[in-house]
């Protein structure tokens, strides 16, 4: 992968094509959004900005470029709680927040590996994120660790929700049902395809945050 648009100086405006960075990014997630990721190509994307690719070209130099920016676009979707109702529950509502704007952009969760995430709204909140972890105690590699984990919940749980979404539910339980012999816990027990993703998310961070919670006590 090429360096982080994140990480490169902006090129000088001077004499510049009327076309901004913003207006941009926010052509990038409709396409995206509209359309998935196989279809962004920096072709695609001058075509539906009515430009040509040099004058895209101008602003963004690659198509990884643009998926860097609208991807921080998106957490820039996500509210910053204001603070003052615990670590808890500014955890959660952050959280709950970042998943949601996860599945409203469906294509998001899919392209976050291996990208560096250094945008300032991703920043922003994962800034947050560590110092409202950090009133808990904990400090170092062990918030950090802390953080990671409940990044990784998020992303996670958003990634499981939107490939169960895509594909038809009803067969994978049939799959499992006539495969109880195979999967006796899971059939017991139930699977998240079939349940309450909402309550499913809800729980499994209460779960964690727990956990997080005895660690910095």
């Amino acid at each position: 992968m090429t360096e982080s648009v994140w990480l490169r100086d902006d090129r000088p405006r001077r004499g510049a094509p009327p076309l901004t960075r913003e207006r941009i990014v926010g052509e990038a997630v409709a396409l995206l959004d509209d359309e998935g990721v196989g279809r962004l190509t920096m072709r695609r994307l001058a075509e539906r900005l009515g430009t040509g690719s040099t004058t895209l070209y101008w602003h963004v130099e690659t198509k990884d470029d643009v998926l860097e920016l609208a991807l921080d676009a998106v957490f820039g979707d996500v509210a910053v709680p204001e603070g003052g109702a615990g670590w808890r529950a500014d955890v959660i509502d952050l959280m709950s927040g970042w998943r949601r704007a996860m599945l409203d952009h469906p294509w998001s969760a899919a392209v976050l590996g291996g990208r560096p995430l250094l945008g300032p709204n991703v920043l922003a909140r994962t800034d947050f994120l560590y110092a409202t972890l950090a009133s808990t105690g904990l400090a170092g590699t062990r918030l950090a660790a802390a953080a990671y984990a409940v990044a990784n919940y998020v992303i996670g749980s958003a990634l499981m929700q939107v490939g169960a979404e895509s594909h038809a539910g009803s067969a994978a339980a049939g799959h499992l049902a006539r495969s109880r012999d195979l999967y006796p816990a899971l059939a017991e027990h139930g699977h998240l395809d079939a349940g309450d993703w909402d309550a499913a998310f809800a729980q499994g961070l209460d779960h964690l945050l727990d956990g997080i919670g005895a660690a910095g006590s």
